[in-house]
């Protein structure tokens, strides 16, 4: 964990180990409690298609299992 100080117009500055790891661009969310900054990929396609390349299910088979189980959890 690392600090870091707002400048004099409100700038932020992370730290280079942060940048290196995560890049420049941050979605920034309010919590209850403070604030996250969530890394943006540079390409988010691409990101997506990475995080889900080992899924075997098409698009309608996952959908469809989506719609199965909140009909369970709704108590059909």
């Amino acid at each position: 964990m690392s600090d870091a100080t707002l400048d004099d117009r409100g700038r932020l500055t992370l730290p280079k180990e942060v940048r290196e790891r995560y890049g420049d661009r941050y979605h920034i969310v309010q919590i209850h409690d403070g604030i996250k900054l969530i890394p943006v990929a540079e390409n988010p396609l691409d990101a997506l298609r990475d995080e889900f390349a080992d899924v075997e299910k098409t698009a309608e088979e996952l959908r469809e299992g989506a719609r199965e189980a909140a009909l369970d959890e709704a108590g059909r």
